[in-house]
């Protein structure tokens, strides 16, 4: 089985925001690889989610979590799968709307930030609905419920 090193930066500070522990625990939930690697998960304000929102995705205001695969330069192999920058107060918010645990909400974004990570996007129907129901299998493995019902 493949380990997934987990590196956690918390460049805010807010209530809600789960342990090291749970971060770990769902980022090597949602590792699908058969090699190792290393991930940092970023906590931030909505200040910096905004500006790298805006810097990368040309997109205006903050976003709950924002993925960034490793691309390592040609002949260089190194270990890193990249980063995840998870915007804290958009988690809550988002919670609070939806109706949602906190705690679920985290776990969602955490996994779905690292499916990014390995290549799953939801551009198109079709790529959204493997995601969506990578995401759902591997929440409800957890223990969380499907987090696209209402």
């Amino acid at each position: 089985m493949s380990e997934l090193t987990v590196d956690i930066q918390r460049a805010y500070e807010a209530s809600g925001v789960p342990d090291d522990q749970s971060l770990t625990a769902w980022a090597n939930a949602a590792w699908q690889q058969e090699h190792d690697s290393e991930v940092t998960i970023r906590i931030v304000d909505c200040d910096e989610s905004a500006s790298l929102n805006d810097q990368y995705r040309g997109k205006s205001g903050p976003t709950n979590v924002l993925s960034f695969p490793f691309e390592a330069p040609a002949g260089i192999t190194v270990p890193l799968a990249g980063d995840l920058v998870i915007a804290a107060d958009v988690v809550v918010r988002e919670a609070q709307e939806q109706n949602k645990s906190l705690e679920s909400h985290w776990a969602h974004m955490v996994i779905h930030g690292l499916l990014h990570l390995q290549g799953y996007d939801h551009i198109n129907d079709e790529d959204a609905e493997v995601m969506e129901n990578l995401e759902i299998q591997l929440l409800t493995q957890l223990g969380y419920a499907n987090p696209y019902e209402a």
